[in-house]
């Protein structure tokens, strides 16, 4: 609750100041309210023209209108009206910075007029960002106000895909194998990977349909190789033998139902099977969540057994590692977050967080059943009376069966505004099993994570860029 000091109230010397730190929704937020959006105050921006990422510095306006927060939260509170504000500006404010925002009247004047000494302050350095003078007219009754009705911003921001593309860009890139990328959206997004450096595409299918899309974005195909096959299934059965013939150390779908694809990957004799079962991981970046939240298995097994969830669970958790995640916290998640005989899934998660306890999974906290809410909210955890590392900390969600996994990926994309990344793994080479109905940028980020993973895999470890990167932000 906010209450002001009327003009009566106020003294000369009177004094109020806040703490702030800048941080880049703040300049994500400016830049939309004020309508300047000069890349030298945006995050994730090569604003030099140098091909690298730049920091940003905040815009002089934001920092001054941090004063406004003083003048009309403390001194003289709710009721005041501005008049004037003159400001110098003598540094730079990056973000990660604290400042300390300070008002302090110098003067009262007729007709409720106030004038105040204003000034920021960098708190690390007592450098002197900026000083000036407002003149504003003080309310004359007391007012109080509950700020707490006020609504909140989602930013729909997706640092972790920009994090993970960014870091993969520094590998070689991953030889992989295009699967019929003959309808715009598959050969776009194979060819902006290409661009991007994250894979060398070698293209499979109709040569004819492949150069007409070419065309049709206006995109040449000569520097990349095509592979003449009869149709889709055809192109699967040739990547799965590139990969045998190591020529291709990924496989990319384009324009090919999941199903004719897979069939290739995961038949017995000629297939790309290894000891573990074949499972599918949904990289989710969800706008406000700390860490990407990684979902499994939301396209490939349908209704999984307690061994088959044991595979799902460590490929989900080496996908989690791959992209940075130290200790990843995986919860299995149910309808209730108590054990229930006649709910299966319950079991399944008691099951396999002992199973984590005794080493038989590794790499990640495991604790399940949890409930969606209290798995990924920390106050519905409190609330229910949860106490564990991972419940209101999940970053990698084990779903009962593929039609819960599935609809809860796509709640978040098309409601939570969330960018979703697709990665097969648990076969000899990765495999990015996108959507026929993603978009280009989708298909990128699917690549890069391939190429994390791939990197995972030869070296036990994360990309060391993706580390810094991640402690950056």
């Amino acid at each position: 609750m906010a209450t002001n000091k009327t003009y009566e109230q106020i003294s000369v010397g009177d004094r109020a100041q806040i703490s702030r730190v800048c941080t880049a929704n703040d300049l994500l937020i400016f830049a939309h309210a004020s309508g300047n959006r000069n890349p030298l105050h945006l995050p994730d921006t090569d604003w030099t023209g140098d091909g690298k990422v730049d920091a940003p510095i905040a815009p002089s306006m934001w920092i001054g209108a941090l004063v406004s927060a003083v003048l009309g939260n403390i001194l003289p509170g709710p009721g005041t009206t501005y008049l004037s504000q003159s400001f110098s500006f003598h540094g730079r404010v990056a973000v990660g910075d604290q400042l300390e925002v300070a008002v302090t009247v110098v003067e009262k004047l007729p007709e409720n007029r106030l004038s105040l000494d204003v000034s920021v302050t960098q708190t690390d350095t007592d450098e002197m960002i900026s000083d000036g003078r407002a003149e504003v007219i003080a309310p004359t009754r007391t007012i109080e106000f509950d700020a707490s009705d006020l609504p909140g911003i989602l930013i729909e921001r997706h640092r972790h895909f920009n994090r993970m593309i960014r870091a993969a860009e520094t590998l070689p890139a991953l030889p992989t194998a295009v699967v019929s990328p003959i309808e715009k959206t598959a050969l776009e997004g194979a060819l902006a990977a290409a661009d991007a450096g994250l894979i060398d595409p070698i293209l499979i299918g109709s040569k004819v349909r492949m150069e007409k899309t070419a065309a049709d974005l206006g995109v040449s195909l000569k520097p990349y190789r095509l592979i003449e096959t009869e149709d889709a299934g055809s192109a699967a059965a040739r990547a799965v033998e590139l990969v045998h013939e190591q020529q291709a150390k990924a496989i990319m779908k384009g324009h090919i139902h999941s199903d004719d694809l897979l069939h290739h990957i995961i038949k017995r004799d000629g297939g790309l099977r290894t000891k573990r079962r074949i499972s599918h991981v949904f990289a989710m970046d969800i706008p406000g969540r700390k860490t990407p939240v990684l979902i499994s298995d939301a396209a490939i097994n349908i209704s999984p057994d307690l061994n088959a969830k044991v595979d799902i669970t460590q490929n989900a958790i080496n996908v989690a590692l791959s992209v940075g995640l130290e200790a990843p916290k995986v919860g299995v998640l149910s309808a209730i977050e108590t054990v229930n005989p006649a709910i299966p899934s319950s079991l399944d998660g008691a099951i396999l967080s002992k199973m984590a306890e005794r080493g038989q999974i590794k790499g990640g906290v495991v604790d399940g059943p949890l409930a969606m809410d209290n798995a990924i909210d920390v106050q519905a955890a409190r609330t229910k009376g949860i106490n564990s590392l991972v419940a209101g900390h999940a970053e990698v969600l084990i779903v009962p069966n593929l039609e819960s996994g599935n609809m809860l990926a796509k709640e978040l994309t098309f409601i939570a505004h969330a960018e979703a990344a697709g990665l097969v793994v648990g076969a000899k080479v990765p495999i990015m099993l996108t959507s026929r109905a993603d978009n280009s940028r989708a298909r990128l980020a699917s690549c890069a994570l391939a190429a994390l993973y791939d990197y995972w895999l030869i070296n036990g470890s994360p990309v060391p860029d993706l580390l810094k990167a991640e402690a950056a932000s």
